[in-house]
């Protein structure tokens, strides 16, 4: 990258945020921080170029949290990336998987290896990271405990694996999403050449009427636009309204897209485009 200021992403070194880092811009400098709120902070004031946030899991579904902090802040996405989610189990070195009797790892992680944590009684124990809950265990010393994270944060830490592959599913994956200051200058991410399918993501509102979300999903067929995704959020200014979180496969470059934002803004309340960049491969 051109840019002399940092990516940032949320967790230890080794995380999966960091991989997804290391994915779309290479061996870049790049910040760990403490938690998701704290990328939002570091793109907004500057601090950092970019920031990089987990959207979705193929297991477990939309990262709730980044959603409502997108729309909390006046960022944008700019690119995206997919990172494949290797999942072990590991603690200090001469532990024997018979002596384990509490797992740290984040909600999502352990979610996503929850038919193998369900072997044993385990306790378990949530944590703001993957990585962080290796970087505790090894930096308290603590025995008779274990983490779920990847098997390169595992080796970072000095951790011993005790088992490997135990996510519920083979090609488990998560999206990130790279987020950065409106006009800002962020070189694309790796494989995202000019030929790339672009997605964009909006959010909109409506009317508490009935059919007004018809109307929405009429204008995207009427210009021939295919919604990825649709996800309502509650809208946090009334109780019972959401907001919806829509996934368009298509380019605000192109006239169709513009004629379909401008229809969609006459049959909602709000709509608001937080970003159109180069779809991630799927691979």
């Amino acid at each position: 990258m051109t840019s002399q200021l940092p990516i940032a992403y949320a967790g230890e070194p080794g995380a999966f945020a960091e991989d997804a880092v290391l994915i779309a811009y290479g061996d870049v400098d790049r910040r760990s921080v403490g938690s998701f709120r704290d990328v939002f902070r570091a793109v907004t004031s500057g601090e950092a170029a970019a920031g990089v946030i987990p959207i979705e899991n193929v297991i477990n579904g939309t990262v709730r949290e980044n959603y409502d902090l997108l729309l909390e802040h006046d960022l944008e996405l700019v690119g995206e990336v997919v990172v494949p989610v290797r999942l072990c189990l590991a603690a200090l070195p001469g532990q024997r998987i018979e002596e384990i009797e509490r797992v740290y790892s984040h909600i999502q992680a352990l979610g996503q290896a929850e038919s193998f944590l369900r072997t044993r009684p385990w306790q378990l124990l949530t944590t703001y990271n993957t990585a962080g809950a290796g970087k505790s265990i090894a930096d308290r010393g603590e025995r008779a405990a274990a983490a779920v994270l990847s098997p390169r944060a595992a080796v970072l830490f000095g951790l011993e694996v005790l088992a490997d592959e135990i996510g519920d599913l083979a090609g488990n994956r998560t999206r990130f999403a790279v987020l950065a200051r409106p006009g800002a200058q962020v070189p694309p991410t790796v494989g995202a050449g000019p030929s790339a399918d672009r997605r964009t993501t909006l959010v909109l509102a409506v009317r508490n009427e009935p059919g007004t979300l018809l109307a929405v999903l009429r204008v995207f067929a009427d210009h021939g636009l295919n919604m990825s995704k649709l996800e309502s959020r509650p809208s946090r200014e009334r109780a019972w309204e959401y907001v919806f979180w829509v996934d368009l496969d298509a380019d605000t470059a192109r006239p169709e897209t513009q004629a379909a934002l401008d229809a969609l803004r006459a049959v909602t309340t709000m709509t608001r485009v937080l970003g159109c960049y180069p779809r991630a491969a799927e691979g």
